[in-house]
């Protein structure tokens, strides 16, 4: 893990030598591309020089990610590789392309952060088998009450109650016995049609 400075809004240099070794001047060590790629992880800001002064943070950075990609992360899809080698040259996408990727990738993490919050905030440290198990039958419940619209007769050939729990029998029994000729009578012409087509 890369250490943080004890000033952690102050720039860590890091030196590139000719003998292409990377020296971190806040620590007085010598570091490799692994710990420059973790401090990118831990949020340490830093800017690389060479032996002549030049800022080659871009390239530094660049040589990361090519590392990262040769490890099997490949996080950049051939397509996109070969779109953005596309770009190079064309002055209008050089000037349009940074900001839009840049922007783009910070939306990306900033959804990121809320999806991670949001089930950090739901399901705690523990895998919630008692909230799936909860969402499976407010599940379950709701595809039956679905269902009883769509089938108003159960396997007894009792309609499920529509009226009130006062309503009267009698009344109960005409609605039945209403909803019932009104099937036969659906029936019938099912099966007139299904003949006529034979």
């Amino acid at each position: 893990m890369a250490d943080k400075t004890s000033d952690s809004d102050q720039l860590v240099v890091i030196k590139k030598y000719a003998n292409r070794r990377l020296y971190n001047t806040s620590t007085s060590s010598y570091v490799t591309l692994d710990y420059l790629c973790q401090m990118v992880k831990d949020d340490i800001d830093f800017v690389v020089i060479d032996a002549k002064d030049n800022d080659i943070t871009r390239s530094v950075l660049t040589q990361i990610i090519v590392e990262e990609e040769a490890k099997g992360e490949n996080l950049l899809p051939l397509s996109f590789l070969r779109q953005l080698i596309g770009f190079y040259g064309d002055n209008v996408q050089r000037m349009l392309l940074p900001h839009y990727l840049e922007y783009s990738i910070d939306a990306f993490a900033k959804n990121q952060e809320e999806i991670q919050n949001y089930m950090q905030d739901t399901f705690g440290n523990m895998f919630p088998f008692g909230q799936l198990e909860q969402m499976g039958k407010q599940n379950v419940a709701m595809f039956e009450q679905a269902m009883r619209m769509f089938t108003p007769f159960d396997g007894r050939g009792d309609a499920h109650p529509t009226k009130p729990a006062s309503a009267s029998s009698d009344e109960e029994g005409a609605a039945v016995q209403t909803l019932q000729q009104q099937l036969d009578a659906l029936q019938a012409q099912i099966n007139k049609m299904s003949a006529g087509e034979k």
